[in-house]
């Protein structure tokens, strides 16, 4: 290990994709080896869409702890071998121009790039291939016997808790906190971004964009690959490759 590198922090639905967990989910859903089951959670799902969607906007710790409760008596297998399909299929096509590039940037300037999501481990595997992530701290889906209980192993990842993942994953890499990056678009992200010495607030909501504009972050429109706001130290203009 490279005791000299430092960490890239990248969140991941709204900053590198335009996706979200409901949409995964909502994939998982229609293809359960149920047709009458794969029916009954997707019907669920669009009754329950305006619950979560002000779920999350009060908490993403609280969306994240009660929206997995969805995936209780799902089996193990069957969502593991769909995970190319699914990459395929819906994380794929939502990624946003320029994203793999952002990251590979970030590497070639002797940065690691590391994976912080909320989103559970069952939807990772390939996109932690894809982007080549050197770790991840994301949400871990617990089984029995194969089949899920809907609970997810502790800690939960979300808000101040991705700061501590984040901060025991530099005393692993030797590397400081305050000389790493870190990237996201949700003012839920305000903790991750205001722990590293470098935040950039991409394709940021609202409330973001008001801090970050403040405190004089970078603010970066990844879906168009320009920056907003640039540091010194970013290349002016577009974001590279796109």
């Amino acid at each position: 290990m490279n005791q000299t590198s430092q960490l890239a922090f990248y969140d991941f639905d709204g900053t590198l994709t335009s996706g979200n967990v409901v949409r995964r989910y909502a994939f998982f859903a229609r293809h359960q080896p149920s047709k009458i089951r794969s029916a009954l959670k997707f019907s669920k799902l669009l009754l329950s869409i305006p619950v979560w969607l002000a779920l999350e906007f009060r908490s993403r710790r609280l969306f994240n702890e009660i929206f997995f409760r969805e995936y209780r008596g799902m089996a193990q297998d069957p969502l593991r071998k769909q995970g190319q399909r699914l990459f395929d299929e819906e994380i794929l096509p939502t990624l946003y121009p320029g994203s793999k590039e952002l990251l590979e940037k970030d590497r070639r300037d002797g940065y690691l790039p590391v994976l912080v999501t909320g989103e559970l481990d069952v939807a990772l595997e390939h996109v932690i291939r894809y982007f080549g992530f050197h770790a991840v701290i994301s949400n871990r889906l617990v089984f029995e016997k194969g089949i899920a209980t809907g609970e997810v192993r502790p800690p939960l990842v979300a808000e101040t808790e991705k700061v501590r993942a984040m901060e025991r994953l530099c005393r692993q890499y030797g590397a400081e906190m305050k000389k790493s990056k870190a990237y996201s678009d949700s003012f839920s992200d305000v903790p991750m971004l205001e722990a590293v010495g470098i935040p950039t607030a991409v394709n940021p909501d609202r409330r973001l964009r008001q801090v970050a504009t403040e405190r004089g972050w970078a603010i970066l429109d990844l879906k168009r690959g320009t920056y907003v706001n640039r540091r010194r130290e970013d290349t002016p203009g577009r974001v590279p490759g796109v």
